[in-house]
């Protein structure tokens, strides 16, 4: 996937994915579960082998499950931040993952992500699926502002869907 011409302009890049970037992404996955985590109460060190240890177990899920898929890093001239994983095979493309480091959150970067996706998606006459937690509002809002749908729930995600109809 080509970074959207709205990030290009922001001077954030897509790449691939290689070995070297499994600490940052440990770091981003443990920014997603903060929340949850704090509620814990479990010394910080047992807490990050935790979400290590989780966050080992979602990276090989996704690899094995979803082989072809991008496996992209979001980054600017600082760094990373973020990763977006996308399956592009008909029906429908899979949104697998998309994450944000805290700081790059809401400034309209996922959203843009996500269209471009979505753009891409319509070309090949394609939808797009993704899984979301049922508690994230804020994720789920996102993508119903994006033309999303919820179609089925096994707890604790929602299935979402979009439709080509959809793009503007």
């Amino acid at each position: 996937m080509r970074t959207p011409a709205s990030l290009v302009a922001c001077g954030i890049a897509l790449r691939a994915l290689c070995d070297d970037d499994q600490p940052w992404l440990r770091d981003l996955y443990a920014s997603t579960r903060e929340e949850e985590m704090a509620q814990v109460p479990w010394p910080e060190t047992h807490r990050r082998a935790f979400l290590d240890q989780q966050f080992e177990a979602q990276h090989r899920h996704y690899l094995q499950v979803h082989a072809d898929a991008d496996f992209l890093a979001v980054c600017d001239e600082r760094g990373p931040l973020g990763r977006l994983y996308l399956l592009r095979s008909p029906p429908d493309h899979l949104l697998v993952d998309i994450s944000l480091f805290p700081a790059a959150r809401g400034r309209g970067i996922g959203a843009s992500l996500i269209g471009a996706a979505q753009q891409a998606a319509a070309v090949r006459g394609c939808g797009m699926t993704l899984h979301v937690l049922q508690h994230n509002i804020g994720a789920r809002r996102l993508y119903e502002r994006l033309g999303f749908a919820a179609s089925e729930a096994a707890f604790p995600y929602l299935r979402m869907d979009w439709r080509a109809r959809s793009v503007s």
